[in-house]
């Protein structure tokens, strides 16, 4: 046989050889995590509401705001640009604080502070906005895309205005 044939050969088998060892070793680890169970009794299951929200302490003080009533684009690079765009008002008498929050390498949150005059007193609108990471684009060392998958806000009084020392439940005008 001719070196070049031989080399071939060799190629060949390998590519199947790694094949098959990486299927095996996908099916063992499936199999193996699926049947180990530390009491011996078959995994219990139940039934999950995916769209059913998972009770996060953090979001608990905003009123969540449907994604669908977000007029701007839900995927982008820049986690604060795209929250900017989903809350931005024309009010440009509004003092805006920006802070942005990567608790895991593929997670966002940016917290919109807008401080406000209202009718002799100070209000101050916070939204939340999580993101995750949707992808990249096509190339490699293109940047992250980012997806909103929620957003919530709440509206406070400012301490010291007039509103709020005389009802302090009340919210803003």
């Amino acid at each position: 046989m001719s070196p070049k044939l031989k080399w071939f050969l060799i190629v060949v088998v390998s590519i199947f050889a790694t094949a098959a060892t990486g299927v095996y070793i996908t099916q063992r680890q499936t199999t193996e995590a699926v049947s180990d169970t530390s009491n011996g009794q078959p995994p219990q299951f139940s039934d999950v509401n995916l769209t059913e929200e998972i009770v996060n302490p953090e979001r608990a003080n905003y009123n969540s705001v449907p994604l669908e009533k977000i007029n701007s684009p839900l995927l982008g690079s820049d986690p604060a640009e795209l929250a900017l765009n989903a809350f931005d008002e024309e009010d440009s008498s509004a003092t805006r604080k920006v802070e942005v929050f990567y608790p895991e390498a593929n997670q966002a949150l940016v917290t919109i502070t807008q401080i406000e005059p209202a009718n002799n007193s100070l209000k101050a609108v916070k939204y939340r906005v999580e993101l995750a990471t949707f992808g990249r684009s096509l190339l490699v060392n293109s940047p992250r895309v980012w997806q909103i998958v929620w957003a919530g806000s709440q509206v406070q009084c400012i301490p010291g205005s007039s509103v709020s020392t005389k009802q302090p439940t009340q919210t803003c005008q």
